[in-house]
């Protein structure tokens, strides 16, 4: 299976839109990992057409709070319709699993002992101050530590989190994640 686990990072908050819609917020800077070429893409928004190809050749779509947060965002600048390649949302599986939601930080720290190096709101502080290669440095690092918390999952069925010195295992189900599907997807480019 090809997956490209991915982020992305906005220039607004959504108190800035006014709105709780991911897609009324703008992208500063995407992140993917490609499992096939085992590389790391990282653009600003005025770049992410260069994504395209790379997503489009997926078999999976991989992120974090990604159904609900990154797709609706990152469909608002792709010519076609992002909903068409299969979703895996670790924050998904995660939550049917537990019933609540947990930050990445939390259950990588307790799966695969690593952090993400800074949040949300500082990257928007950062595209606000013009710090872009902080951003891509940010974002690239929050898909590799979505990479090693997939990839855990994956092989183990399972991820952690910590309650005080307490770590509590969440079993996952991933029999959904291999299975391959057909995709109706409306290509952008022609290939």
């Amino acid at each position: 299976m090809r997956y490209i686990v991915f982020d992305l990072e906005t220039q607004n908050l959504f108190q800035d839109a006014g709105s709780n819609n991911p897609a009324d917020l703008d992208i500063s800077v995407a992140s993917l990992y490609d499992s096939e070429t085992d590389s790391y893409t990282t653009v600003t928004v005025d770049e992410l057409s260069v994504l395209w190809p790379i997503i489009e050749k997926a078999d999976a779509l991989v992120g974090y709070n990604s159904n609900h947060f990154d797709i609706p965002l990152l469909n608002k600048y792709y010519p076609g319709d992002l909903t068409h390649i299969k979703s895996i949302d670790l924050l998904e599986d995660i939550k049917n699993s537990l019933g609540r939601r947990l930050k990445l930080d939390t259950v990588a720290e307790a799966t695969v002992g690593a952090k993400k190096s800074a949040s949300g709101i500082q990257a928007v502080r950062w595209w606000r101050e013009g710090k872009i290669k902080e951003i891509k440095k940010y974002c690239e690092q929050d898909v590799k530590v979505t990479k090693k918390v997939f990839e855990y999952a994956r092989a183990n069925g399972k991820v952690f989190y910590k309650e005080g010195r307490r770590k509590i295992e969440i079993p996952l189900d991933i029999a959904h994640w291999e299975d391959k599907e057909d995709s109706a997807m409306t290509h952008s480019m022609l290939f």
